[in-house]
């Protein structure tokens, strides 16, 4: 595709590669899976979407994962996003056992932990930015005063600090992605989720975002985005594969380090009290690009999702297909 030839693509370089399920738990890991595995049952036919995949994933750690549909790398973004449980095996998200939890636990982790960033943007079409950005801390019970604060210090985190009056269909698809990201970020989350964060999006602005993940990956937040792209996955720190629901390859990346080097890291992100984020936090130019590009179809965690009300950790979800 033409447009691809404007992102960066350095090549990567394996540092390690392991595939060992028996590895021990690490102490310091955010994300702790054993074993896990998930089953669906389509008539007669079983079919097995995970087949015993265990890994780690440590608190402020960038990874990718890759895969062809059907390879069970979306099921697994919708046991890590807490949206479906697995059949088997053990969860571990910040210490939390969450194979175990009950619906109303697996929304309140989703609203306390993680933040979700979908290919779609997901955003309420008929709502200003700064109301889209504040519809987590709804759920959370944040009191109006502080949810516009809030919520108006992350649209300035993600440079839109003077288009919080703006409905969707005003903003271009970069600025609705900042949106969406700010949307991930008012609850103060561990963990951001994004699946195919820049599929809908042209080739340069692409890049603005996937400059501003790692920003906010260098300033502490741990960064899991699913992609089929290789040179979407080159910005993160680790690569993971998937095939016919087994992980196959887990590699470094020092690719990773020449991103890191062009965009040093921007002041750290201060705790969203009633002053919002760190004042200091730097703005990135508002992207006005409207170019979409195509690409793979089917957003796992945005199909299990289906609305972005849900994406705040509103209610049960059950996520269904194995992709």
């Amino acid at each position: 595709h033409p447009c691809r030839a404007a992102i960066h693509r350095p090549t990567p370089a394996v540092l390690r590669t392991y595939l060992n399920p028996a590895m021990p738990a690490s102490t310091t890991a955010l994300i702790h899976a054993r074993a896990i595995t998930k089953s669906y049952v389509m008539g007669d036919q079983t079919v097995h979407a995970l087949r015993g995949v265990s890994l780690d994933i440590q608190e402020g750690d960038f990874v990718a994962i890759m895969g062809a549909s059907g390879s069970g790398k979306s099921t697994l973004m919708n046991i890590l996003g807490c949206l479906d449980l697995p059949t088997a095996g053990q969860y571990e998200l910040a210490g939390e056992a969450v194979q175990t939890m009950q619906p109303d636990q697996l929304a309140s982790i989703r609203n306390r932990r993680i933040g979700f960033v979908f290919q779609q943007f997901n955003l309420l079409p008929r709502t200003s930015a700064l109301e889209n950005v504040e519809l987590p801390m709804l759920y959370a019970g944040v009191n109006s005063a502080n949810r516009r604060e809030r919520a108006m210090a992350a649209l300035r985190q993600v440079g839109l600090g003077e288009r919080f009056s703006h409905t969707p269909s005003e903003l271009s698809g970069g600025q609705q992605q900042r949106v969406a990201i700010a949307r991930a970020l008012v609850n103060q989350p561990q963990l951001i989720l994004a699946d195919e964060p820049t599929g809908a999006l042209d080739s340069q602005t692409s890049e603005d975002i996937l400059r501003l993940l790692t920003d906010l990956n260098q300033q502490g937040l741990t960064v899991v985005l699913v992609t089929h792209e290789a040179d979407i996955a080159a910005w993160a720190r680790r690569k993971i594969i998937f095939r016919d629901g087994l992980m196959v390859q887990d590699v470094e990346q020092i690719a990773h380090v020449a991103h890191v080097a062009q965009f040093p890291a921007g002041p750290p992100l201060g705790k969203l009290a009633p002053s919002g984020l760190s004042p200091a936090a730097p703005s990135l130019p508002a992207q006005t690009g409207t170019g979409r590009r195509a690409t793979a179809s089917g957003s796992g965690l945005s199909s299990a999702l289906h609305a972005s009300p849900v994406a705040t950790g509103a209610g049960a979800v059950r996520s269904v297909g194995a992709t």
